[in-house]
């Protein structure tokens, strides 16, 4: 199938200019700059006059929920939410029932991803205590890397003493996989919530838990985690960064990552949405949030994820200790970020940067993430000054709820192709279509 796309404002590779794509059987073949439509015989024809053609977006950090915990969330569902955010990418994390922690539970992952995304998939492989030896039996062209949980609330997925954590970074070196790490300090966070219950009773109010989960206890694991990644000369990728001081361990070794609620919110915005906003690490101060707007531009935040993460709306009720934390975005992520835009925050080029192209660097995904002859058509058309409000009747995740609800954005995806194909188009998903397993460093 040959498909043209013409007449739209082309962001890839730093650039931003008027031109037109040809898409064949789900590369892309040619990207030119040019206002003409060109000619030719195609079976689609896109007019995608005033609108930004860009790479679709790779979201490196996803809850979907399966399997063993489907009545929030599952591959179908999630898959459907992020092809209407413009979302053509995305990679699990393995802390579902059971955990992606052996060979057997990664490739039922795959399995579920053939049968039901409606987008590209790839899965990461959990870290023990005692499953490191296991490492060198994965094929590392089908998976981004290694999760490893330090932090609490995380059940025996949490990685815990310098021997077991040493052996995760010293194996994910030797077989050359990143390390992705969740970087909460436990002992310090519990101490906290202890004085926190003693205050304010056994399920203290969720304005306390950017307290609880303090700035210290992120910083404290982060730095054993860069530490060790200096040791082992392991590749260490600190998700969900949402300290200031954090941004200060980016090293050539270190990359991190900011996800768009850390971006968007502060700890004043619990008094207004209380534990829809609660996620971990938590949501911090307004100081930290304008820290990591600021590392968005000078090249100390490597990657833009969202770490979605659905709950039923049931298990959002009640305060720190209570309710869960985690909160869906897959689907908003890009017009929030498209917002900061606006606001000045970044460039449009700088966001494809930080959503498309290092995902893929970072990750070494094989021809996606760019605009480029030879690459995968995962394409993303968004229109500005076209105004939406967020609502349960356009909520696509299962839970049917968003920290965002209410909000309107002035950006609204108009189409998304995967390999070239339409997957939704304007309200209307192709619930036929299934995407591709992720290949990486090719």
């Amino acid at each position: 199938m040959k498909t043209l796309i013409y007449g739209g404002s082309v962001v890839t590779d730093g650039q931003q200019f008027t031109g037109y794509l040809i898409v064949n059987n789900g590369d892309i073949l040619c990207v030119e700059p040019g206002n003409p439509k060109p000619g030719g015989n195609y079976d689609e024809v896109i007019d995608a006059s005033g609108c930004v053609v860009m790479p679709g977006v790779i979201d490196s950090h996803v809850h979907f929920r399966e399997p063993g915990l489907t009545a929030k969330a599952d591959i179908a569902s999630e898959s459907r939410a992020a092809a209407w955010g413009g979302v053509t990418t995305y990679f699990d994390m393995p802390n579902t029932v059971p955990q992606t922690v052996t060979l057997e539970a990664l490739a039922d992952k795959w399995e579920r991803g053939a049968r039901e995304s409606l987008v590209n998939y790839a899965f990461f492989y959990g870290a023990t205590n005692d499953n490191a030896h296991t490492f060198a039996e994965i094929d590392r062209h089908l998976v981004p890397g290694i999760k490893l949980f330090m932090g609490s609330s995380t059940g025996n997925m949490l990685v815990e003493g310098h021997h077991a954590l040493y052996e995760v970074f010293a194996e994910a070196q030797h077989q050359q996989l990143p390390v992705v790490a969740h970087c909460e300090d436990t002992a310090t966070i519990n101490q906290n919530m202890a004085r926190a219950k003693q205050i304010y009773g056994p399920d203290p109010d969720v304005s306390q838990h950017w307290r609880i989960r303090s700035a210290e206890a992120c910083y404290i694991c982060s730095s054993i985690a860069s530490q060790i990644a200096a040791q082992t000369g392991a590749h260490l990728h600190i998700a969900h960064v949402s300290t200031a001081r954090e941004l200060e361990l980016a090293a050539p070794n270190v990359t991190l990552e900011a996800c768009v609620p850390h971006l968007t919110f502060t700890n004043e915005d619990y008094a207004k949405r209380g534990s829809l906003i609660k996620c971990n690490p938590a949501i911090k101060t307004a100081a930290d949030r304008a820290a990591l707007r600021r590392a968005l531009t000078d090249g100390r935040i490597s990657t833009v994820a969202t770490d979605h993460a659905p709950h039923q709306l049931s298990e959002k009720v009640g305060g720190a200790a209570r309710a869960k934390s985690g909160m869906p975005f897959v689907q908003y992520s890009l017009v929030q970020m498209l917002e900061l835009v606006d606001q000045r925050v970044l460039t449009l080029p700088r966001l494809v940067k930080l959503m498309c192209h290092a995902p893929a660097e970072v990750f070494g995904v094989s021809r996606r993430g760019f605009l480029r002859p030879g690459y995968r058509a995962d394409i993303v058309i968004v229109k500005p000054n076209t105004p939406f409000t967020v609502s349960t009747g356009n909520v696509q995740s299962k839970c049917k709820w968003s920290p965002v609800m209410g909000h309107t954005y002035h950006w609204q995806v108009m189409r998304t192709l995967c390999n070239g194909v339409t997957v939704y188009h304007k309200g209307h998903t192709n619930t036929e279509y299934r995407g591709e397993q992720v290949l990486f460093r090719q």
